[in-house]
Formats: C-alpha cells, structure tokens, sequence
C-alpha cells in the first residue's frame, strides 16, 4: 500500500519541476540573487525554509477555522516571525559565523511571497497532513534552485565547494586564485544568480514546452 496517494505525492512533486515556486512562479528571487554566492549559505538557507514552511504550514491549517478573516494575514505574519526568529536563534548558537554572512536575509524569510502564499492559498482551507506536504514541497522546490545556483556561483566564482578548493591545486591557492584555475568574480556578484536561473528556466522549458507561454 501505498504512503501518500498520486494527488498528495504531486503536492511534493509538483512544486520540483513543472510548478517551482522560482522557475515557474517566479517568487523569492531576492534570496537567490543574495545568499546563493556561497553553497553552504545557499543549503542553510533551504533548510531554514523547508521549516518555516513545513511547520508554519501545519500551524496555520490547525487554525484556520479559529482565525477572524479580518486578521489572517496578521497571524499568518505572527506565526512566520516566531518560526524565523527561532531559526536565527539556531543559527546564532551553533553556527554564528554562518549567521553573520546569511545577515539580515533570515530575517526577511517573514517576508518570503512563496511562504505567504502558501499559507493564504492552500493552508487555510486544506488538513493538516495535505497543508504540510504543500509546505514541503514547495520548499523544496524553492531550496534546490537555490542549492543549485549556489553550486555554480561559487565554484565558477571562487573555484571552491563549501569553501573546499576545488578547481586549481587545492593546495597552492593564494588570494583569490587557485593555480590552474582563474576565479570568474562576476559569478561571486547578484547579476549572475539571474543568469543561472535563467539558464534552468531555459533547460526547464526545453524538456517541457508546454511550460512556454503563449504569446
């Protein structure tokens, strides 16, 4: 027997390919032009998401017959800012270094249009376990454009992975430079997340044409 039907595994799935929150809807391009220069920024960012919406998700759907309509978006803001700050607070106590460089854009996940809107479109009129899948799957899909485009940012731009050296001779690397290889620096600055995105956009919409829009 199967664990999730077609309709609920569709909400995971969906939001990877043919719905992704970034490629298809076109939400949270701030965070990837911003936090994707560096792969471990990049991850730590899609895990911070993957819970806020999750978790926020599941909050908003237990709520959502309790909650006056006039003031929705008001908890909906609540719930958001309480995940998020517990998030910096993680971030803050075990990874304080990594907390500095992601800087004020963990704090701007509060407001993130794909977490809002998945909490006014699906959350507050589905369950809870379907409002959760809708929650993760659409971090997910959010997370691995991000993830992806950090990988090429950075080792296009620094020749590094999570800060290893990998193009070059790891061992003689002095500056920006590793020997063998020539950092490419507009890859380390905002202009170039546009372009990977647009270049997954472009492969995205190659393999599926029914994805382009009619004139």
């Amino acid at each position: 027997m199967a664990i999730l039907s077609k309709k609920d595994a569709n909400l995971i799935l969906d939001p990877l390919a043919d719905n992704n929150p970034i490629t298809i809807q076109v939400l949270g391009i701030c965070s990837a032009l911003a936090i994707t220069a560096e792969l471990q920024a990049s991850v730590v960012m899609a895990i911070s998401v993957i819970f806020v919406m999750g978790v926020g998700n599941v909050v908003i759907s237990l709520l959502r017959n309790v909650i006056p309509s006039k003031i929705r978006i008001i908890v909906q803001l609540v719930v958001v800012a309480t995940l998020v700050i517990i998030v910096d607070q993680v971030l803050k106590a075990f990874a304080y270094e990594l907390s500095k460089t992601l800087g004020a854009f963990v704090g701007l996940i509060i407001t993130n249009c794909i977490i809002m809107g998945r909490f006014e479109a699906f959350a507050l009129g589905n369950g809870l376990w379907r409002s959760f899948l809708d929650g993760i799957g659409n971090a997910l899909g959010y997370g691995v454009i991000l993830i992806i485009v950090g990988f090429f940012r950075e080792l296009l731009g620094s020749g590094t992975l999570f800060g290893i050296p990998v193009l070059g001779d790891p061992i003689a690397k002095t500056g920006l430079y590793s020997i063998g290889y020539e950092n490419n620096g507009f890859m380390i600055i905002p202009p170039a997340a546009l372009i990977v995105v647009g270049i997954i956009i472009w492969v995205q919409r190659s393999r599926n044409r029914a994805l382009i829009e009619e004139a």
